[in-house]
């Protein structure tokens, strides 16, 4: 099981984390975020290499989104709002994307298919009027509808306290093949406590 962490945008604490070793980290370039990336140095973004790094934007124009991965040479790009199945496939051909879909007790599954040869992943997270960073987690049960290939990123008020039935139910649904942790791993919007990250990078190594 691979480790996004997302949502950081304070340069010292980056490099606490990426001393923790995750597969990725997510830069949110939405401005109506409390961990808006912001004055953070694109040659800063671009000399990290320990981890991908994976821009986060919501209903962005597609100019914007290809500045800046040129700009900050990010490795993916996630779309974490209302973006077409064809706005999804122009993205994809310039740098691999991650497609995120709202969850809640009505998703409808079937969706995402439209996306699935448009993105490299999908993205389950728990639906909220602000795109994520709700700290709460959708009905994991859910996920038994989901029948397509594509390999999934789990998001959505993941703590460490639910570690291990995540695990389980990746045992279920081996598309699985990644977290993405944000609000419950931080000390302030934008900055990780790098203890809870060991904690559970240690957990998912079990």
């Amino acid at each position: 099981m691979k480790l996004k962490v997302c949502g950081l945008n304070n340069r010292e604490n980056i490099l606490q984390v990426l001393e923790c070793k995750p597969d990725y980290i997510g830069f949110i370039f939405y401005d109506k975020s409390p961990r808006f990336i912001g004055e953070l140095s694109a040659d800063f973004v671009k000399s990290i290499s320990l981890a991908k790094k994976v821009g986060v934007f919501v209903n962005e124009n597609e100019g914007h989104i290809l500045d800046c991965v040129s700009q900050y040479e990010l490795d993916y790009v996630q779309l974490h709002g209302d973006e077409s199945p064809e706005f999804s496939k122009r993205i994809n051909k310039v740098v691999p994307v991650i497609k995120a879909f709202q969850v809640d007790d009505t998703f409808d599954f079937s969706f995402p298919k439209a996306y699935e040869q448009n993105c490299e992943f999908f993205l389950f997270d728990s639906k909220s009027k602000n795109y994520g960073g709700s700290g709460k987690s959708f009905n994991h049960e859910k996920l038994d509808e989901y029948i397509l290939n594509k390999p999934v990123f789990l998001s959505g008020g993941l703590n460490l306290n639910i570690t291990e039935d995540i695990l389980y139910l990746q045992s279920l649904h081996p598309n699985v093949v990644a977290l993405d942790v944000n609000s419950k791993f931080e000390i302030a919007p934008g900055v990780k406590d790098e203890k809870k990250i060991k904690m559970l990078i240690e957990k998912l190594k079990k």
